[in-house]
């Protein structure tokens, strides 16, 4: 049996990011003062009186859309329904009942799962009357909460455990699921990527720019190899992130770069490279994140036999910093050469997780200083004394030299594309450390 899940549904701005927040104890999803600002289902692993699930928060569901942006969170929502094992329906205390609340009651009625209606904005005893009105719909009980302030959700909690089917899962370590970001501007297909990854509609795919605002996580296992992906918001112009939605988009993107293994760069093969797709690969090269250029919306270039140099020297000449960065074209819409990119994850996680023995990295350093020594330092030798790799995710090797702030960069890049070369290391970040030698080592 896997972990059970448990959705939150309701319409929109009605607190469910909030409380998911809480029982996750995360701030994964963006919580404003605006309805819809969850468009997705957003997935975190909580666990309460002993019993692990799976929390889902979902975007606002109204019953009655017929068309347009809302029919697609409504079916998003009926999704998250059909897979969870116990269902939190949340309504707001202030607004009082609507029309919608009903239809939504309505519709739970006819599942068998193990229904919570809950009445949330309930912050103290003053506001508890605001629950009476919700009796009407003739189920009880009928919880109050404060999903901001915590009032009343240990009561709720402690009946939805309850209610779980005990999990068997053995939890795999985190650290054995690869990481993927998908990442880029608004609209460039990172949503549409996704999707035909999987296989199946995982998020919302839409032509207005900025339809993904949370980032939204999937585990998936592919043969042996277990993924997570993650659709993140697109980072917009600093003109442009004027409002507090925009502002927490940028910090999502910024944090999903600080957990990721592995980061999709997709760069819009109509457009070209613009400034917003250099400022991504910058943050994920500050990082240290292993990266992968992905042309997408390949299916739009009209081609010859120089289309593909073309793309691939401005691709280089813009990302500088991205050498050792694999570049894949595609077309997420069509699914022309997605099958290709999985292989070439695992051959760059391979990579970004490869440890050299001390012992092979010093020989190794030994010959690639004798072809070309260290500058010398007031007229002495900097000998590299002594190396070892410290760290993976990136490859981090500390170098142990008489006078380190005599290392210059030229010499530093000199010595990464040495140990690219020497231990394939050519398709992810190093970092190097040069430290100085003890005074009791020998030169």
């Amino acid at each position: 049996m896997t972990t059970p899940v448990v959705a939150i549904i309701g319409r929109p701005n009605v607190g469910k990011s909030t409380l998911f927040n809480r029982l996750s104890e995360t701030k994964r999803a963006i919580v404003i003062d605006r309805p819809g600002a969850t468009r997705d289902r957003n997935y975190g692993d909580s666990s309460w009186n002993g019993k692990p699930f799976r929390v889902v928060d979902t975007g606002g569901f109204e019953p009655l859309a017929r068309n347009g942006l809302l029919t697609r969170m409504r079916e998003q929502t009926t999704r998250a329904v059909d897979e969870a094992q116990a269902i939190i329906f949340l309504m707001d205390g202030m607004d009082g009942m609507t029309p919608s609340d009903e239809e939504i009651a309505a519709l739970l009625r006819k599942t068998e799962k193990p229904v919570f209606f809950v009445v949330n904005k309930i912050d103290g005893p003053k506001h508890e009357a605001r629950s009476f009105d919700f009796y009407r719909l003739g189920v009880e009980p009928i919880y109050s909460i404060s999903a901001q302030h915590g009032l009343g959700v240990g009561d709720l909690m402690d009946d939805v455990a309850a209610a779980l089917p005990r999990s068997e899962r053995i939890v795999t370590p985190e650290y054995h699921r690869i990481r993927i970001a998908v990442t880029g501007r608004p609209n460039v297909g990172k949503s549409s990527l996704v999707n035909a990854l999987l296989g199946y509609e995982r998020v919302i795919v839409n032509a207005t720019p900025g339809t993904t605002r949370d980032t939204i996580d999937t585990d998936f296992d592919l043969g042996d190899r277990k993924y997570t992906l993650i659709d993140t918001a697109g980072v917009r112009k600093k003109s442009r992130v004027s409002r507090k939605l925009e502002t927490a988009m940028v910090q999502e993107v910024i944090k999903t770069l600080n957990r990721c293994d592995l980061a999709l760069i997709l760069v819009d093969a109509a457009e070209g490279v613009t400034d917003q797709d250099v400022k991504i690969a910058g943050l994920a090269y500050e990082r240290g994140v292993a990266s992968m250029v992905v042309i997408n919306k390949w299916d739009l270039v009209e081609k010859d036999n120089s289309t593909l140099g073309t793309y691939i020297t401005m691709i280089r000449d813009n990302f500088k910093y991205l050498s050792f960065a694999p570049i894949l074209t595609l077309s997420a819409l069509t699914g022309q050469r997605v099958p290709r990119i999985f292989p070439m994850i695992d051959t760059v996680y391979e990579q970004y997780t490869k440890r050299v023995p001390t012992a092979l990295l010093n020989r190794a350093l030994a010959g690639i200083t004798r072809r070309m020594p260290p500058p010398r330092h007031r007229g002495k030798a900097n000998s590299i004394v002594y190396a070892a790799q410290t760290s993976i995710k990136p490859p981090t090797f500390v170098i142990f030299t008489r006078e380190p702030a005599a290392i210059h960069f030229s010499y530093e890049r000199y010595l990464a594309n040495r140990l690219r070369e020497e231990f394939g290391f050519d398709k992810v970040p190093l970092k190097l450390q040069f430290r100085r030698k003890s005074r009791g080592a020998v030169s």
